[in-house]
């Protein structure tokens, strides 16, 4: 269960709470006793496994780089 703050505790203790919250912590924010928000931390990394990770789930055209390829290409975006 996400501890529960009032609005004024969450905002007296602001950086207390976001310092919680990049450690992976979830925090409900309420007013009146009741829920309103919820701040939870953001996945700003991918998660790769390393190079050649995506092996197997592109398939590309053996004509992918083929000059009629690129020309219908810039068409399309104007070029």
């Amino acid at each position: 269960m996400a501890e529960q703050f009032n609005i004024h505790e969450a905002k007296t203790q602001l950086s207390r709470i976001l310092e919680r919250v990049e450690h992976g912590e979830e925090v409900v924010i309420s007013r009146a006793g009741r829920p309103i928000a919820k701040v939870v931390p953001l996945r700003t990394s991918v998660r790769r496994r390393g190079r050649g990770s995506l092996r197997g789930t592109l398939a590309m055209a053996d004509d992918w780089d083929a000059p009629q390829v690129n020309e219908g290409i810039a068409e399309e975006f104007g070029l």
